[in-house]
Formats: C-alpha cells, structure tokens, sequence
C-alpha cells in the first residue's frame, strides 16, 4: 500500500507536526551539508536496507512470567523481525523500492514469505548453503505491552566481501544495522567511494568500535539503550555530545524522540499517549524507516521527526507492522493528545 503522512495522523490535532524552523540557505543561518541533497522532488526511492532478518517466536502472556515459574501464553506468532528487515518492510508499504541485503540461511519459510508480500528484493542478498536462522523468543506481557527477547543466532555475519560485489550507485539511500562493526566499516567506506547519495546508521548497542564509523555516515539513529550505556541522562545530553556538524535522532520510548540537526540545534517531539499499547516489538524499525523515508521525501529533519514518531506510536498499537491495519488500529486504540 501507499502510505502518506496523513495515515500516520500527523499534521492532525492528535500529532501535530513540528513547525519547520531549520533553514538550509545561507542568509539563515550555517549551510547544512546535507542541503543540497534535502530537496529532492518527492519521488519513490531505492532504498538498500543492511543487517539481519531474524525467525520471531512471539508469546504473549498476561504479565510477565516471575523467575521460576510457568505461565501460558494467551497468543503466539511467527513472523518475521530483525531491526534492518523491519525497517525494509515498513519502507516497502510507504512505497519506497527497498532492497535487503544480508545473510539467509538456507530455508525460512517465515521470513521468505514476509520479504516476498512486502515486496522487498533480496535477490542482492546471501543465501548461505548451511547454518540456521537466528531466532528471537519474545516474551510480549499484555499488561504494559513491554517485551523480553531471548536471541540465538548461529549463522555468520554478513561480510564486507559480499557486499562489495554489489552495484551500489543504483541505489539513493543505503541503511545500515550497526553490528559486525569490522565487516561493516568496510562496507560504508566502499559505499562512499561509489557515491550513494546518503548513509544512515542505526546505533541500537554499544559496540567495540562503533563509534569510529560515526563521521562516515549522513545520519545516526540512536537508541535509550545506547545512551544509557554511555550514561547520557537524555537523548538530548547524548546528542549535544556528539561533534559538530552531526546530524542524528534518539528515540527515548513514550517520551518520543529527539533530533538534532548539522547547525547543532535540537528539538523533541513528544509520543501521543496511547490507552491500548499492543505490542512494542518493531517500533524503533518503523520509526528508522519514517525517518529515512520522510527525509528522503525533502522534509526537514524535524518535520520528519514528527513523521517518524507518529507511525512508531501506532505500531505499537497493533501486533506486526502491517501498515494496512494502522487506521483500524488507530481507532481502536483512542489515540489521544500528546502532552503538553
């Protein structure tokens, strides 16, 4: 499906959109380096989507189970997850032509079937000959729609050697998953030697080394957990952290989300509070894949940080990030005013 800003209620009374305040012209103020590339015309984009796509055993139960205890499920789901394989199935629905890149192992029903009815391509990918799909056991506690995840994984990383062998200049946009730090610092170095219009990088985790590939991207998407481990207080002491000139947003849950922009200024679009919350899993993909599309689009950073909260909150209002089920979700759930 096509999906535009309006299905996401922003710009509406329920999430009002930011009023657009940064300039990209010299009169206003420092040029942006990322303004030139800021004024697309709002066409549909290729987008190159890099990381993991994972097998989710899905349980939800009442509340979450005590240590040493047995509960049962009320529901359980197979899907498909991983944070860039989310992020590319969410593009996918705003009607961006998304490629996934990564490692497969030799068969997943699941996550086959997930690319192929969102019509992503992973042609481009790497079907390994041996080894198993990594697999989530999510917890989902219906009480407060928090989740636990236990991860096992044995199949190797997606190499810097495979993804050279790619023809990069077809795509305008390439997203990568911030793991396998030294495969993946290899990786954006061959990119920006191909000149791919922009480079985005989630940063979920700490990682050994992750920081160094900070200036190499156009932008950086953080996570309360990175901050956290780095004892930032806030997203926006993390943010104010960063050297000057980075562009970069940091989701902080049901507080929303900030960003900041390459002139240093910062601004925070709060999360509308949500009566129901069904399922978290996947929102931080959703609002990855807002943000880049909406960026993409030619909105300002702001503009489309309100974008990227807005659907992020409605995921979590409904299981999967079907993107279909959004406007029943959203009236099923009351979806009220954000704070003040």
């Amino acid at each position: 499906m096509q999906f535009s800003v309006d299905d996401a209620a922003v710009g509406s009374p329920t999430c009002p959109r930011v009023t657009p305040w940064h300039s990209t012209t010299a009169r206003d103020g420092p040029q942006c380096p990322h303004a030139a590339r800021q004024t697309r015309n709002k066409t549909m984009t290729r987008i190159m989507c890099v990381g993991v796509a994972t097998l989710d055993v899905v349980n939800t139960v009442a509340r979450y189970p005590d240590e040493d205890s047995e509960v049962r499920a009320s529901q359980q789901a197979l899907r498909m997850g991983g944070n860039a394989a989310n992020t590319a199935v969410v593009l996918a629905q705003m009607g961006d032509t998304v490629s996934w890149v990564g490692n497969l192992a030799p068969s997943c029903a699941v996550i086959d079937a997930s690319f192929a009815a969102h019509g992503v391509d992973t042609s481009l990918a790497t079907r390994l000959s041996e080894g198993v799909t990594p697999t989530s056991y999510i917890t989902l506690s219906a009480a407060t729609g928090s989740r636990s995840i236990v991860h096992y994984r044995d199949l190797p990383e997606y190499t810097a050697d495979s993804f050279l062998r790619l023809d990069l200049p077809a795509f305008d946009w390439i997203h990568f998953e911030g793991r396998a730090i030294d495969e993946l610092g290899a990786m954006i170095t061959h990119a920006r030697a191909q000149s791919v219009a922009r480079l985005s990088l989630e940063v979920e985790k700490p990682r050994p080394g992750i920081e160094s590939l900070f200036p190499h991207v156009d932008l950086l998407m953080f996570s309360r957990d990175y901050a956290q481990a780095k004892n930032e207080p806030s997203a926006s002491a993390l943010l104010q952290s960063l050297p000057p000139g980075t562009r970069a947003s940091c989701t902080w849950g049901a507080d929303g989300a900030w960003a900041i922009d390459c002139d240093g200024q910062t601004q925070h679009v709060a999360a509308p509070r949500l009566e129901v919350i069904a399922d978290t899993v996947g929102a931080g993909d959703a609002f990855n894949a807002a943000l880049v599309h909406a960026l993409h689009q030619g909105d300002t950073l702001f503009d489309a940080l309100s974008t990227a909260v807005a659907l992020a909150s409605l995921t979590c209002t409904h299981h999967g990030l079907d993107l279909g089920n959004l406007a029943l979700a959203r009236r099923a759930s009351g979806l009220a005013q954000p704070p003040n």
